[in-house]
């Protein structure tokens, strides 16, 4: 891509961060059908599983304090130090899900551990983001930004894509019930790998010089999330990014985030079947990510953003019963399913960071992120709760009007917004 090797060890730092936040994310998604009962157990199936889901939900909804911490930090002592913060705490609370006891060890503990374990990893989350995202996007040239942008937020899906793999090889090594009693401890405890590998990366790469030069000319806003808050300008821009990214959390984890769950309870799909079909979801969801970001660059982030989501609206019902269903060309329906649905937000980490001044940037662009997880994290359990509430033949159609609700949302502010793309950082 023409950059420089600091400028790609910025890069592959910050995409190797956000590939472990998915991978985590993942983790706990693709395990939900198998743990349910071992942390929230019932007679009623789905109340566990949406108990578990609920325990994911908090993790997302931890995320906007922990862009205000960290991104005030980033903005004041540098985003390097901020990323290599929040890689070690990440990692290792991670690696913690995977020692915890079960219901049948220490009783209503053990979800009340699962729990607090994932509110810390929300907090440390959420400051990985908006540290990588501006430190990345200030560092690379104006006509590289769109692409980049586009790897960078593909690093979710490459993470995801990564657990499906390991998900893979685990149900096969531990079968049956081994995977419920040992197997996915396992895969929790393989999280710490990828943080090791961002944390060497992240230590031996520059901080952001567009940063450094304007703390020596100007030196730091002092209270940066008033300004945010309180500040016309970044107030206006602060509130349509959030609802930009309330949008697309919505769409991405009404769809890709649920399909697991979705195909085990409602499409009778078996745990290897599914891990593969995550496998093609996921590679299709990285790849279009990186595409999008690519047609930013090109046509603009807001047309490119529209006309993702516009397609969505259209195909959502369709494809989604196609892979309820089963039929032939399953992998090309899931593959286009993903690839179209999950996409829209490559262009996202230019188009945020575009937005602010360098002073307030990792705090504006964190914040405005991960505080469209506040509404747009609750899209699964809806999903569940309008699927679980119809005939089942009728789940499709309810997964795709909650992607369609997402994609509405989305539209709005999209199309209150100016294009950002010749903005000078």
């Amino acid at each position: 891509m023409s950059l420089t090797v600091a400028q790609k060890k910025i890069a592959i730092g910050s995409f190797l961060g956000w590939s472990l936040d998915g991978y985590d994310i993942v983790l706990m998604l693709l395990v939900v059908p198998s743990i349910s009962q071992l942390f929230f157990p019932s007679k009623d199936p789905m109340f566990s599983i949406l108990a578990t889901f609920a325990s994911y939900t908090v993790t997302l909804i931890m995320r906007p304090l922990g862009s205000v911490i960290f991104g005030i930090y980033g903005d004041k002592f540098g985003r390097k130090k901020s990323m290599i913060i929040t890689i070690l705490g990440f990692s290792v609370a991670t690696f913690a899900v995977g020692l915890l006891p079960t219901y049948a060890v220490v009783g209503v503990l053990a979800p009340v551990f699962l729990i607090s374990v994932r509110l810390i990893q929300g907090i440390f989350a959420g400051g990985e983001w908006g540290s990588g995202a501006v430190l990345t996007i200030e560092s690379v040239p104006k006509p590289k930004r769109g692409l980049v942008s586009g790897f960078l937020q593909s690093g979710f899906s490459f993470g995801f894509f990564l657990a499906a793999i390991s998900f893979q090889i685990i149900t096969i090594a531990f079968p049956g019930n081994l995977f419920e009693e040992f197997g996915w401890r396992i895969l929790f405890f393989t999280g710490i790998i990828p943080g090791f590998v961002a944390l060497f990366v992240r230590l031996s790469m520059d901080e952001s010089p567009l940063w450094i030069k304007k703390i020596k000319d100007s030196g730091f806003e002092k209270t940066p999330l008033r300004s945010i808050i309180f500040g016309k300008i970044h107030r206006k821009e602060f509130l349509l990014c959030a609802a930009i990214m309330t949008g697309l959390v919505y769409m991405y984890h009404g769809s890709i985030s649920i399909l697991p769950t979705y195909l085990a309870q409602f499409g009778n799909y078996e745990k290897s079947q599914i891990a593969l079909i995550m496998i093609y979801a996921t590679a299709s969801s990285w790849v279009g990510m990186i595409f999008t970001g690519w047609l930013s660059q090109k046509i603009g982030r807001r047309k490119s953003m529209l006309i993702f989501v516009s397609i969505s609206i259209l195909v959502s019902i369709p494809l989604a019963s196609a892979i309820m269903d089963n039929v032939y060309g399953l992998v090309l329906y899931v593959v286009v399913f993903a690839f179209v649905v999950s996409t829209a937000s490559g262009p996202v980490p230019a188009y945020f960071s575009e937005r602010f001044p360098t002073q307030i940037r990792n705090s504006a662009a964190g914040f405005s992120y991960n505080a469209g997880l506040i509404f747009g994290s609750w899209s699964p359990l809806i999903a569940l709760y309008l699927m679980s509430s119809i005939p089942k033949q009728m789940a499709p159609v309810a997964l795709g009007i909650n992607i369609i609700i997402g994609a509405t949302i989305l539209i709005i502010p999209t199309l209150l917004s100016k294009e950002t793309k010749d903005v000078d950082l």
